[in-house]
């Protein structure tokens, strides 16, 4: 009888993933996000190989790529998260592709690095608003114990373009030119928002397709009295209210916040540290992404059908994540010129691992511990800090590097991410309480 019993839940779970998949709304905006996420990992080699060897950039040079990326989250980080939570997610969804193509086609007019920053600072100014909006939509439209499953396969089309993504990209480069590769994500962006196009009104739920009255006659009157600036700033203030009295919600922040600041430091000179472990070879970062990107991928897999990975607790996965992520960073530091590419693929399995563990966990309990209503208000705030975060740090690791070289700044962040990841597995249970882990659901 037990066995029968465990049988139908697995039945039950098995068939519950098989219908996000089908959903009218769910599918086809997860089929729009894998194809969207693969063009942006199908041009990332060919922008980093133009920045960091064929235009031969400084560290400090590459360090404002970053930082010209985080500038839009930093100013319209909060209005974007307001934004998803008041207007309707998937036409914000649409716009944002629409534009971002746009966006992307004229980077190939791009000279050199000066004209490259900011048309790259407007295409991340429209990422801000299309995350909190993909968000919130998912959120409104997904059944509450379907959440970690969507979370999960979220993950999965994301790291499994950090395979497909880059490997394409870098056998495009190798026959054509960094150019081809830029165009592919301009064109993967317009077949993302004709996608887009086909999700049908019916199938959205009245929530989704138009506010609340109650809310918009309110929010109305508030736009009356104060502008459409004030509003945004009152629901800002509310989601960083709603955030300082929830705990659990406020670790996730400062825990991920704190990884983030040491990785940022060193995330955009990879390429400065492959540039002396393969001078001969453009192509050898991507293969650190697509090991990287498969064993991510492998992890967000295990996480919707291996049980007890499932049901683990939120320090085993963000503790652990954090761990895997320090390691790998700790060993890649290590490699010498010329290192094999076998070597440089098995530390990329091991930061794929990490990375996977942690970003699904980390957006599945954001999604957990916070309300529909407020979902694009905590995104947006996540977004925020994040990039805050970016601006700081990215010149710094800079600095560092012109000045140390990146073996030793690459070794310091990886043991800084090894040793917060080990505090994170051994104080996680007073971090993040037993009931707000994964099975909960």
């Amino acid at each position: 009888m037990e066995d029968r019993i465990l049988k139908k839940d697995e039945g039950r779970r098995g068939s519950a993933k098989s219908s996000l998949l089908r959903h009218p709304v769910f599918g086809r905006t997860f089929s729009a996000y894998g194809i969207s996420v693969f063009g942006d990992w199908f041009d990332v080699i060919a922008i980093q190989v133009l920045i960091g060897y064929r235009w031969q950039a400084s560290p400090l040079e590459i360090a404002l790529v970053p930082v010209c990326m985080a500038l839009p989250g930093i100013l319209l980080g909060s209005a974007a998260g307001a934004a998803a939570d008041r207007f309707d997610p998937l036409k914000l969804m649409r716009i944002c592709d629409l534009l971002t193509a746009l966006a992307t086609a004229a980077i190939l007019l791009a000279p050199n690095i000066h004209w490259l920053l900011p048309l790259l600072a407007l295409r991340a100014a429209l990422g801000v608003f299309n995350v909190p909006a993909q968000q919130t939509l998912t959120r409104r439209v997904v059944a509450e114990e379907q959440l970690l499953d969507a979370s999960s396969l979220n993950g999965l089309v994301s790291q499994l373009s950090r395979v497909a993504g880059p490997l394409a990209g870098a056998g495009v480069l190798a026959l054509l030119s960094p150019q081809m590769c830029i165009l592919v994500n301009s064109a993967a962006r317009l077949l993302s928002y004709g996608i887009l196009k086909t999700v049908p009104r019916a199938a959205l739920p009245d929530r989704a397709a138009q506010p609340r009255r109650a809310h918009d006659i309110a929010a109305r009157r508030q736009e009356n009295a104060t502008g459409t600036k004030g509003r945004f700033s009152q629901e800002f203030r509310e989601g960083w209210s709603f955030a300082r009295r929830t705990p659990i919600l406020l670790n996730l922040l400062l825990f991920a916040l704190c990884g983030m600041l040491t990785i940022q430091m060193i995330d955009f000179q990879f390429i400065s540290l492959f540039r002396e472990i393969a001078p001969d070879s453009e192509t050898a970062i991507g293969w650190l992404l697509a090991s990287s990107g498969a064993s991510a991928a492998a992890v967000a897999v295990l996480n919707m059908r291996f049980e007890p990975l499932r049901l683990s607790g939120y320090a085993f996965k963000l503790g652990g994540g954090y761990i895997l992520i320090g390691l790998s960073i700790l060993l890649l530091s290590l490699l010498p010129a010329g290192a094999s590419g076998g070597a440089i693929v098995l530390i990329g399995l091991l930061l794929g691992a990490g990375n996977g563990s942690f970003m699904v966990t980390f957006n599945y309990a954001l999604q957990k511990e916070t309300p529909p209503d407020m979902t694009g208000r905590i995104f947006g705030i996540q977004n925020t800090l994040l990039s805050a975060v970016m601006i700081a740090a990215p010149p710094l690791g800079g600095m560092l590097v012109q000045m140390f070289g990146p073996g030793a700044v690459f070794g310091a962040s990886g043991l800084g991410v090894l040793l917060l990841g080990t505090a994170g597995l051994a104080f996680g249970s007073i971090i993040w309480p037993q009931k707000s882990n994964l099975s909960s659901k």
